[in-house]
Protein backbone atom coordinates (compact mmCIF):
# COMPACT_ATOMS: atom_id res chain seq x y z
CA UNK A 1 0.00 0.00 0.00
CA UNK A 2 1.35 3.42 -0.61
CA UNK A 3 1.83 6.58 1.69
CA UNK A 4 -0.83 8.37 0.82
CA UNK A 5 -3.66 9.50 3.42
CA UNK A 6 -6.63 8.41 2.63
CA UNK A 7 -8.81 11.70 3.99
CA UNK A 8 -6.75 14.53 2.86
CA UNK A 9 -4.47 13.34 -0.16
CA UNK A 10 -0.93 14.09 1.42
CA UNK A 11 1.86 11.95 0.14
CA UNK A 12 5.40 12.09 0.13
CA UNK A 13 7.00 15.29 -0.76
CA UNK A 14 10.86 15.17 -2.07
CA UNK A 15 14.48 17.87 -1.27
CA UNK A 16 17.57 17.60 -0.27
CA UNK A 17 19.65 16.82 2.24
CA UNK A 18 22.14 19.51 2.86
CA UNK A 19 25.23 18.69 4.60
CA UNK A 20 27.59 21.35 6.17
CA UNK A 21 30.03 21.46 2.91
CA UNK A 22 26.39 22.37 1.07
CA UNK A 23 26.35 18.44 -0.76
CA UNK A 24 22.91 18.14 -1.91
CA UNK A 25 21.60 14.78 -2.01
CA UNK A 26 17.74 13.90 -2.59
CA UNK A 27 15.95 12.99 0.11
CA UNK A 28 12.20 12.48 0.96
CA UNK A 29 9.96 13.88 3.40
CA UNK A 30 7.35 10.85 4.29
CA UNK A 31 3.90 11.62 5.68
CA UNK A 32 3.55 10.51 8.99
CA UNK A 33 0.94 8.17 8.55
CA UNK A 34 -1.08 5.95 11.19
CA UNK A 35 -3.90 2.95 10.53
CA UNK A 36 -7.09 4.14 12.80
CA UNK A 37 -9.86 2.07 13.59
CA UNK A 38 -13.42 4.63 12.86
CA UNK A 39 -16.56 3.09 14.09
CA UNK A 40 -19.41 4.77 11.49
CA UNK A 41 -22.91 4.95 13.53
CA UNK A 42 -24.87 5.99 10.29
CA UNK A 43 -23.46 3.04 8.44
CA UNK A 44 -23.51 0.61 11.47
CA UNK A 45 -19.98 -0.41 10.69
CA UNK A 46 -15.88 -0.50 11.62
CA UNK A 47 -13.55 1.10 8.80
CA UNK A 48 -10.12 1.13 8.91
CA UNK A 49 -8.42 4.09 7.00
CA UNK A 50 -4.56 5.14 6.92
CA UNK A 51 -4.66 8.50 8.32
CA UNK A 52 -2.26 10.84 8.96
CA UNK A 53 -1.96 12.91 12.28
CA UNK A 54 -3.38 15.94 10.86
CA UNK A 55 -6.58 14.19 9.15
CA UNK A 56 -6.80 12.80 12.90
CA UNK A 57 -6.80 16.27 14.84
CA UNK A 58 -9.70 17.16 12.05
CA UNK A 59 -11.77 14.24 12.49
CA UNK A 60 -11.69 14.43 16.48
CA UNK A 61 -12.91 18.18 15.70
CA UNK A 62 -15.76 17.78 13.21
CA UNK A 63 -16.37 14.14 13.15
CA UNK A 64 -16.04 11.42 10.85
CA UNK A 65 -19.38 11.70 9.47
CA UNK A 66 -18.15 15.03 8.02
CA UNK A 67 -14.56 14.68 7.03
CA UNK A 68 -15.80 11.18 4.91
CA UNK A 69 -18.24 13.63 3.24
CA UNK A 70 -15.96 15.61 2.43
CA UNK A 71 -13.64 13.43 1.14
CA UNK A 72 -15.96 11.91 -0.74
CA UNK A 73 -16.65 15.01 -2.42
CA UNK A 74 -13.02 15.97 -3.40
CA UNK A 75 -12.15 12.93 -4.44
CA UNK A 76 -10.00 10.72 -2.04
CA UNK A 77 -12.23 8.46 -1.16
CA UNK A 78 -14.88 5.86 -3.68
Amino acid sequence: MSKVCEITGKRAMFGNNVSFSINKTRRRFNVNLSKKRFYIPEEDRWVTLKISTRALKTINKKGISAVLKEAKAQGFLK
